[in-house]
């Protein structure tokens, strides 16, 4: 499956937040959304999601306009996490998780209902948590628990707003890269926002650089993240190093580079 993003505009009012944005996001890979703060990312993902709806431009799944997909098979087929969480006080983990499958139920929760939530439970480490009410948790456990709602729709598609900004480097890494391990998997896609340079050049496919709205740069991480892009969309400097463990991502305020 394919979601391609095809020159796509958005305007809150007057102000242009998207310019001509393009890009494709193919089963079996993760694309990485960077960019600083008011560069487009979570807008971008919310026009994907259908909360927000294009200006101009289309989105399309396997080449079929996506606002001509009824909601219910949409929602079996997009696993959304936003940045900022809505959830009902003294609800359980458990009762939270399961409403991601929700698309496939009737009056009924099914033994398979059970399964797959368990099974959500485990891959993010909080089944211990199940139990407890949301509003208990701290705010990397609540992340874990909306991760855990979307897997737990068996999506073809993840869309991820920012899912490690609560959460401590540990648990970072891992969700990440159990991310990555799933979309491989069950050849599914996921379109992730991130802040985290050595994140998105170690465990992502593809990375679309963002910039004041518009499209700096497209492609593989290693074609992507270069020193010239990072000056020009963080406006620091940096240094890619490599060992082997890998290549990583070494930035400098602009004060360190003059010392």
């Amino acid at each position: 499956m394919k979601i391609s993003v095809e020159h796509i505009h958005q305007n809150y009012g007057e102000r242009e937040v998207l310019h001509d944005i393009s890009f494709n996001a193919d089963s079996g890979e993760v694309l990485a959304l960077l960019g600083p703060n008011g560069s487009g990312k979570s807008t971008l993902i919310k026009a994907i999601a259908d909360i927000i709806s294009p200006t101009s431009g289309a989105i399309k799944i396997d080449g079929v306009n996506a606002d001509s997909i009824d909601k219910t098979t949409r929602a079996k087929t997009i696993g959304y996490v936003p940045q900022y969480f809505h959830y009902t006080p003294f609800t359980t983990v458990l009762d939270t998780v399961l409403i991601g499958r929700r698309p496939y139920m009737s009056w009924n929760v099914s033994d398979e209902d059970l399964e797959i939530v368990d099974e959500s439970l485990e891959t993010m480490n909080i089944a211990d948590l199940s139990s407890r009410f949301v509003n208990e948790l701290s705010g990397g456990q609540r992340q874990r628990v909306f991760i855990a709602r979307a897997l737990a729709q068996k999506p073809s598609f993840f869309l991820f707003d920012e899912p490690t900004s609560s959460l401590d480097l540990k648990h970072q890494l891992e969700t990440v890269s159990t991310m990555r391990d799933i979309v491989r998997r069950d050849n599914s896609a996921m379109i992730i926002a991130l802040h985290d340079l050595n994140l998105a050049l170690r465990y992502t496919d593809k990375v679309l650089m963002l910039k004041d709205g518009s499209m700096c740069s497209y492609g593989t991480p290693n074609e992507t993240l270069t020193v010239e892009s990072i000056r020009d969309v963080y406006g620091v400097e940096s240094e890619i190093v490599e060992n082997k463990k890998g290549r990583f991502i070494l930035s400098y305020a602009p004060s360190e580079v003059k010392q």
